[in-house]
């Protein structure tokens, strides 16, 4: 990120999901690929993790695949790329082009400067903001475009959540710093 404002924005989660196959045996998948499990009483998928880059998969008879771990784009099609390769290798038959797209960026951020909580809440519109401090110590603010959940924390820190990009993250950042720039 070449983005001198944004330097302390950084991807902490890329969740991606779709399709890399017509349909996959799972006891097949789970016998053959290592570090595959397969426990239909626990949960009617696969988990598939991978070590390089480090991840995790959820892989369904129906040929849908659910990403997570990933910490660039370049790392999920890269893991996405180890999947196919190791399904392929056990002999389990995937789609020439998988459909798999990004569906929510986490991303940490640092403000810089404390924040009050309480005059954010009394400032900003009640209707996207939850804060509860017994409960959490962040405050919840949604932003309806594009549609991102920022944590807000009174150290400055902020976790983004909800883009399927980073031009999403940014512009719910910038949406977030001018409400902030009214208050304080």
């Amino acid at each position: 990120m070449a983005d001198k404002k944004y330097e302390s924005l950084k991807i902490e989660n890329i969740v991606a999901s779709g399709v890399i196959a017509d349909s996959i045996d799972l006891v097949e998948l789970s016998e053959k690929v290592k570090n595959c499990e397969l426990n239909k009483k626990r949960f009617p998928g696969a988990v598939y993790r991978i070590a390089d880059p480090k991840m995790a998969s959820l892989i369904f008879s129906s040929g849908k695949i659910v990403l997570t771990g990933g910490r660039s784009i370049k790392a999920v099609m890269d893991g996405l790329a180890v999947i196919t390769t190791s399904l392929h290798q056990a002999g389990i038959e995937t789609l020439k082009e998988p459909k798999v797209a990004i569906t929510n960026m986490v991303c940490s951020y640092d403000l810089g400067k404390y924040i009050n909580l309480n005059k954010v809440v009394v400032t900003l519109n009640v209707e996207n903001i939850e804060y509860e401090p017994e409960q959490f110590p962040g405050l919840v603010y949604r932003i309806k475009d594009p549609k991102i959940v920022v944590l807000i924390f009174s150290s400055g820190q902020l976790i983004l959540t909800g883009g399927k990009n980073l031009e999403d993250i940014k512009k719910g950042l910038e949406t977030l710093e001018k409400k902030l720039e009214s208050i304080f």
